[in-house]
C-alpha cells in the first residue's frame, strides 16, 4: 500500500500521476477494465509493453505486492517518468526498462504470466511476446483504432490464442464546463485478451 493511495482496490485518480505533455495516460475507468482482463494472481509477473505514464504498472504493483512488474517504454525520458511515478506511489516491485519492443524483450530475465501491450509495433511485438509468455499465460492488448483491432485479432488467431475476448466499452465522465456539468466521453478503446494454453 501507498500513503498516496492507501486502498486495496485499483482506480487511482488520473490527477495523482505525474504526466508529461503528449504522453498517453490510460484513464482510470479503462485501467479498471484492463486490470480485470489481466486476471493477475498475487505473485504474477506482468510485462507492460508501451507503459506510457506507468499507470497500469503501478496499479498492478499495488494489487500484487508479491508479484513483479516490468514496465517497458522506448523513450528514456518517459521511462524516467514511470520511475518517478513508482517512487511517488512507493512501489518497489516495478522494473522500468527503456527499450524498443520487440527487440528488448529477449533481454528480460523472467518469463511473464501476463503481458499487456499498450503500444509498440503490434504484430511483431505480439509474436515475440507470445514466445516469452508462460504456458497458461494471458495477453491483453489495448487498441484505439480499427487497424490495430484487426491486427490484434488476426495475430491472436494465427498464434492459436484461446479464450479470446474483445470489448469496446463506452465510458462517460461528469465534467464541469463553465457553469454547467456535462457528461464527456472518454476516447473509445478496444480491449482484446486471450490465453496461451499450449
Amino acid at each position: 500500500m501507498s500513503e498516496l493511495w492507501p486502498y486495496a482496490t485499483p482506480g487511482i485518480p488520473d490527477k495523482l500521476f505525474k504526466q508529461l505533455p503528449g504522453i498517453p495516460l490510460t484513464k482510470k475507468e479503462v485501467r479498471l477494465l484492463v486490470m480485470g482482463y489481466l486476471r493477475l494472481k498475487p505473485d504474477a509477473h506482468l510485462w507492460d509493453i508501451g507503459a506510457g505514464t506507468g499507470t497500469v504498472a503501478i496499479e498492478a504493483a499495488l494489487l500484487c505486492p508479491k508479484g513483479s512488474i516490468t514496465a517497458i517504454e522506448r523513450d528514456e525520458e518517459v521511462a524516467g517518468l514511470i520511475q518517478k511515478n513508482c517512487d511517488r506511489f512507493e512501489v518497489t516491485n516495478v522494473e522500468v526498462i527503456a527499450g524498443n519492443a520487440p527487440e528488448c524483450l529477449s533481454t528480460i530475465a523472467n518469463k511473464p504470466d501476463c503481458i499487456l501491450i499498450e503500444g509498440a509495433p503490434l504484430k511483431t511485438t505480439l509474436q515475440a511476446a507470445w514466445e516469452h509468455l508462460k504456458t497458461s499465460g494471458r495477453i491483453v492488448v489495448t487498441a484505439n483504432n480499427l487497424e490495430a483491432l484487426y491486427t490484434a485479432s488476426e495475430t491472436f488467431s494465427n498464434l492459436r490464442m484461446r479464450n479470446i475476448e474483445i470489448a469496446q466499452p463506452t465510458i462517460n465522465r461528469l465534467e464541469t464546463r463553465g457553469n454547467r456539468q456535462i457528461f464527456a466521453s472518454v476516447d473509445p478503446i478496444f480491449i482484446i485478451s486471450g490465453d496461451k494454453l499450449e
